[in-house]
């Protein structure tokens, strides 16, 4: 079986010496790809340049992408190819489109015409005191997985900030249709420390808990592997 395990943030250019980013550190991505090399599974991990990774294996593929145009490009290549693909990167929801000083967007009219300019060519002055930062959404690159391999096995993730058990698996649930995803691994922000990590692994039916990210990892292989038999 062939796995496909995306890692770490995503990280979008403002102009060409800034960025925004999130705090994702691919550190449960990399938990999940050693368990999967250990029980002899062929990974390829597609992560960022600072997030952590497993040691070099035979086994193990790395791909280093920065943002969700590459990310959605890779993976457009890799999906087809790959068994299953557990998709645990943070992935950016807006895109910069152009930053510039608060004096000229009150003095720009209509505010929109700004949205035609870019920062992709220099570096922004900070000579001014308040800036703006205009956004786009980003496209939802999990929506395009079953588009790319109808076949494969899809484990998404969702994490959202002190919710109700009750609105988690529902949000999950909703996004586990929407994607036609296998599983939603469903987590609250307010349940993540350094020394643990509680979740629910959930399909349409259950919610599978665990309280680690080494727990979690075993409960993703355990289904997986169900999957196949």
């Amino acid at each position: 079986m062939k796995i496909l395990i995306t890692s770490g943030g995503t990280s979008e250019a403002i102009d060409r010496v800034r960025s925004i980013t999130n705090h994702a550190t691919g550190n449960l991505g990399k938990i999940i790809a050693e368990k999967c090399l250990r029980t002899g599974l062929e990974v390829t991990l597609v992560t960022t340049k600072t997030a952590v990774k497993p040691s070099p294996q035979n086994t193990l593929t790395i791909v280093e992408i920065t943002d969700v145009a590459s990310l959605a490009q890779t993976l457009e290549e890799l999906v087809p190819t790959h068994d299953v693909l557990i998709h645990s990167m943070a992935v950016s929801d807006y895109s910069p489109v152009y930053m510039t000083g608060l004096d000229q967007v009150k003095n720009t009219q209509p505010i929109e015409s700004l949205l035609e300019k870019t920062n992709a060519e220099g570096k922004i002055s900070s000579k001014d005191g308040y800036q703006v930062l205009f956004l786009k959404k980003t496209p939802k690159v999990i929506s395009m997985v079953k588009k790319w391999n109808p076949e494969i096995q899809l484990i998404g993730f969702k994490l959202l900030v002190n919710v109700s058990k009750e609105e988690l698996f529902q949000v999950a649930r909703d996004s586990l249709v929407k994607n036609q995803a296998d599983y939603i691994l469903a987590n609250d922000l307010a349940d993540i420390s350094p020394t643990r990590h509680g979740a629910y692994l959930i399909d349409r039916e259950q919610a599978y808990p665990a309280q680690t990210k080494e727990e979690i990892a075993d409960l993703i292989i355990e289904k997986l592997l169900e999957k196949r038999r």
